[in-house]
């Protein structure tokens, strides 16, 4: 515990905090254009192939963002997305994740667990009145 001579000399400094998603500008997500749509091998246990693409945001910002989902993607180099922030732990440098069922990244249809993850309306198995007869495949 400090005197209050050495708190008069010193006060208590406050606690800074750290942005951890500098490119989004406070916002929660951000439009923005895919520049390279490739793949990277993780860090040291695992071992896949993790989709990723080279962001070009609206706020002429530029990062690296993942691509989630097991059954592939419809990006290519021109396509509009919408990104959010949310790192993935095994490949180094990720923190910001693209978000399913936006503009041209098409939604993931097989999840049936997850589904606001993957940008996927519910499915119902069987046809019912109260439903409005939805089916989504």
């Amino acid at each position: 515990m400090p005197t209050l001579v050495q708190l008069i000399r010193k006060s208590r400094k406050k606690r800074t905090y750290k942005n951890r998603r500098p490119a989004l500008d406070k916002c929660p997500q951000k439009k923005a254009t895919c520049l390279r749509v490739f793949v990277m091998t993780p860090r040291k246990p695992n071992s896949a192939l993790r989709k990723v693409a080279w962001i070009f945001l609206s706020n002429r910002k530029r990062v690296h963002a993942y691509i989630p989902g097991m059954w592939g993607h419809t990006l290519q180099k021109h396509s509009v997305v919408l990104i959010r922030g949310g790192r993935v732990k095994d490949l180094p440098g990720m923190k910001y994740t693209i978000i399913r069922g936006k503009f041209d990244l098409k939604p993931m249809y097989k999840s049936r667990k997850a589904r606001s993850k993957y940008g996927m309306k519910r499915v119902l198995s069987r046809v019912d009145y109260r439903y409005k007869k939805f089916r989504y495949w």
